[in-house]
């Protein structure tokens, strides 16, 4: 197996990870399958800015362990989850570091979702 290639964030290539503001509800196939007040911003270079969500606060009864998985080279391995929900295209639309590399640990225990595959909303609060 090839030694997997693990860089830093660096001016070329920020990152950076604050909490989000607010409540941040998930759903899919109109069921609420996430919401917390412990979400993670995660901005990388000029990527979107992604939404990690503690993992105990996602609904475990919507969501299925697979075997996919990917690698970026600036967090690590990431593994993934489908979403058991009828009526959504959830076959591995959601993801996670179980491992990250220590420039982005905070997102340790924490699930993405991809934004085309679900409904993610980010109610700010005062």
């Amino acid at each position: 197996m090839s030694q997997r290639q693990k860089l830093q964030p660096s001016a070329d290539h920020p990152i950076t990870i604050e909490p989000t503001k607010g409540r941040v509800v998930v759903k899919a196939g109109g069921k609420k399958i996430a919401e917390t007040r412990k979400a993670l911003s995660l901005r990388e270079s000029t990527y979107p800015v992604v939404h990690y969500i503690p993992l105990a606060d996602v609904d475990p009864s919507t969501i299925v362990r697979t075997d996919h998985e990917t690698h970026c080279p600036y967090k690590g391995v990431a593994s993934y989850h489908s979403i058991a929900v009828e009526g959504t295209n959830g076959e591995n639309a959601i993801w996670m570091y179980e491992d990250p590399h220590e420039a982005v640990a905070q997102i340790k225990d924490h699930v993405a979702f991809y934004p085309d595959r679900v409904e993610l909303i980010v109610i700010e609060e005062g």
